[in-house]
């Protein structure tokens, strides 16, 4: 049995939905042809010439005759829709599910169609983000349907596709949009979460902002319930909408879900171009201080914020209170300058937008607090640090959020690699080596540093006081989907 459910009651399984109106276009179009040919059949046959005029019936005899014409036009109709309806059952029987988690691509996850939905291609525009629409001229007008919440092993959660007319046995209808991610890391670490969420909001800009109804969220096909704090309240800033992650409570493994609208992106932000990135980072920026009601100053004012944004644990300042000192006094040499020391685990989503939107100038470690930079106004420096053995066995992923500040409008000053820490037993090439150094912690070079940041500090002064000469505010609250 096909069944409805309203994003607000997705417990609930109402009565079967009525048909669409273009299936009804077609019910009526195929009983007009039917009747239309059975008739122009008994015109034809009465346009016949009879050997004699007496053949000619009398109004008894023809009245008997429409009769019969009205009885075999109700069996050919009878037929027509017993034909109509074989045709649905076997359509509903014939959708194939497949795994979500295709094991065949195992050993290349992340590249071409993913092993995630192999059979599907991507939707791919120069510069956009990669993605799949359901219903669209490349899936025929076909819904997506997903059956299972296994959040152990995708490859017992499958996927099909279904005609709007002839959904699945036993499905239930999603109707509004939904937004389907595939995440090859997780959504509990800022920077990953945001990567993976970061096309949806790409695709909510080019689409007149159309808001998710719903959320679905996978980790290589394994089903996923929630999402970190701060990325919740991100995209509920960015969609002015509250977060509502699907997590088939109600339903059993054979009961399919199928989606009115569906959005699938399984490739993070890969393709997108640096003007599409920036434009995403622009919004939720908007919008996040639009949520929190921050108070922007006028930079033409010339204050400079730096603040020291610390973290505890792994990749951590061996002595906090010297690296403050460092900074400090640097920064009490410039007018205008405040810092500010703060650790972001002891901070409310909305702290962390205040404090970032009053920096000039981000000094902390590596990590995913630093996922915050793009909070920063834009042309705001950024200055991070890293244990000893980061640079030559961490791999490309160290860059992230220099790359981050390009995409997002912030200017990276560089990072400053620790040389000192714990020995590996290992040589130094040695890529065992890493598990030492992942977490270690980080010194200090009150030389280097203090050098470092009077040059920074040095030049967001120039840039403040040339902002202030010629006017210019950087600040604004007018987001692109106000």
């Amino acid at each position: 049995m096909t069944k409805e459910l309203s994003s607000k009651a997705l417990a609930r399984k109402p009565q079967r939905p009525p048909p669409s109106l273009k299936f009804q276009k077609f019910l009526l179009y195929l009983l007009v042809t039917c009747v239309t040919i059975f008739v122009l059949f008994q015109i034809q046959s009465l346009r016949t010439p009879s050997t004699t005029p007496a053949a000619l019936p009398p109004t008894w005899t023809s009245f008997q005759y429409w009769q019969n014409l009205i009885s075999k036009t109700e069996i050919t109709l009878k037929s027509c829709t017993k034909k109509l309806d074989s045709t649905a059952s076997k359509l509903k029987e014939s959708v194939t599910f497949l795994p979500l988690k295709d094991l065949r691509y195992a050993h290349a996850a992340q590249e071409g169609h993913t092993w995630f939905m192999s059979s599907m291609y991507d939707t791919q525009e120069k510069g956009e983000a990669q993605y799949q629409q359901f219903p669209s001229n490349s899936s025929k007008g076909r819904l997506l349907c997903i059956k299972g919440h296994d959040n152990h092993d995708g490859a017992w959660n499958s996927y099909a596709l279904a005609w709007p007319e002839a959904l699945p046995r036993n499905a239930t209808l999603m109707k509004g949009l939904t937004f389907i991610s595939n995440n090859h890391y997780n959504y509990a670490n800022l920077w990953h979460g945001l990567s993976a969420l970061v096309p949806f909001v790409s695709w909510h800009i080019k689409n007149e902002c159309a808001t998710p109804s719903r959320w679905i969220l996978y980790h290589k096909g394994e089903l996923r319930y929630k999402m970190a704090g701060w990325l919740r309240n991100l995209m509920e800033a960015t969609y002015s909408e509250t977060v509502n992650i699907q997590t088939f409570e109600g339903f059993g493994d054979d009961e399919p879900l199928c989606f009115e609208k569906a959005v699938v992106m399984r490739h993070s932000e890969g393709g997108m171009s640096g003007e599409n990135l920036m434009q995403v980072y622009d919004l939720v920026r908007c919008k996040a201080r639009i949520l929190c009601n921050v108070s922007l100053e006028d930079s033409s004012e010339g204050k400079i914020g730096m603040t020291l944004l610390m973290r505890t644990g792994g990749r951590s300042f061996q002595n906090e209170s010297e690296v403050v000192r460092i900074f400090d006094g640097e920064c009490r040499k410039v007018e205008g300058c405040r810092i500010m020391v703060a650790h972001s685990d002891n901070l409310t989503f909305c702290e962390q937008v205040q404090l970032m939107s009053s920096t000039d100038i981000l000094i902390t470690p590596h990590g995913a607090q630093l996922t915050n930079l793009f909070l920063m106004d834009k042309n705001s420096s950024v200055m991070e640090f890293y244990p000893k053995g980061w640079l030559k066995l961490a791999g490309i992923g160290q860059f992230v959020y220099k790359w981050m500040t390009r995409w997002s409008g912030m200017k990276h000053q560089g990072a400053w690699h620790d040389p000192d820490g714990d020995q590996c037993p290992y040589s130094e090439d040695d890529r065992r080596c890493m598990s030492i150094y992942k977490d270690g912690k980080i010194g200090y070079n009150e030389t280097h540093f203090a050098e470092w940041g009077r040059n920074v500090l040095n030049e967001v002064k120039r840039k403040k006081t040339e902002e202030a000469s010629q006017g210019r505010l950087t600040n604004s609250h007018q987001c692109i989907c106000a």
